[in-house]
């Protein structure tokens, strides 16, 4: 009869310890991880970009009437060039230092003749008309020539941005309509500095109030990430 105090020795030991565990599951289990950190940074990226691309979504082919839009939309959209340009008091900037507002951009060159005066105008009653929305917006005047302008322009510029460009630089940005001059239209450049639309050649009073309900629509559209100012 076997004494109750001697250990029963016809079973084998149990092992107290975890087995190690293979190479390949280490392997597996290293690449699991890096595949979800991958993904996690992924996703990370996609929510920060997700407003800018629900408000194009929205706008170009969610919203019903955002297929009637006026002005041509620019596919694909164009970034501002990092170039130099002038105010009109000598300073210099970078055209990117625009970002950050919605621009209304027309060229012509210093003299401004009849049609640049018109769309000086029509820019500025266009950003008037957008009401509490005009703070997001800015009114540019890109003069492509070296020519000084009139003084007598220069009171009614107040609101405006004017800036001297290098046409041949201007040219690898902005474009017109086959047949067309680059001053004869109006372009719209978003807040992240693409130039995404272009209105049709030679505007009249009709067409800017068309132009004014395309740029309430966009400005609908990017209330989500744009923000008033700089």
């Amino acid at each position: 009869m076997q004494d109750k105090h001697t250990p029963n020795t016809s079973h084998p030991l149990g092992m107290t310890v975890y087995d190690l565990p293979m190479p390949a599951e280490v392997a597996q289990a290293d690449a699991k991880r890096t595949s979800m950190g991958r993904f996690s940074m992924l996703l990370v990226l996609l929510a920060c970009a997700a407003p800018v691309v629900a408000s194009y979504i929205t706008y170009y082919w969610v919203r019903p009437e955002a297929r009637r839009n006026f002005g041509e939309l620019i596919q694909p959209t164009r970034a501002t060039p990092a170039i130099e340009v002038e105010r009109l008091d000598g300073t210099k900037l970078k055209l990117t230092e625009l970002k950050g507002q919605w621009l209304l951009v027309s060229v012509a060159g210093a003299a401004c003749d009849p049609a640049c005066q018109q769309h000086l105008y029509l820019q500025r009653q266009i950003l008037v008309g957008l009401g509490k929305e005009r703070p997001r917006t800015e009114w540019v005047w890109l003069v492509n020539d070296k020519s000084q302008v009139s003084p007598a322009l220069l009171p009614a510029l107040e609101e405006a941005t004017v800036l001297r460009i290098d046409p041949k630089a201007l040219a690898q940005w902005l474009q017109p309509e086959a047949n067309k001059k680059l001053e004869d239209h109006l372009y719209m450049v978003d807040p992240v500095g693409e130039w995404m639309m272009r209105f049709p050649a030679q505007l009249n009073n009709e067409g800017a109030l068309k132009a004014k309900r395309d740029m309430e629509r966009l400005l609908r559209a990017s209330t989500s990430w744009d923000l008033p100012g700089r």
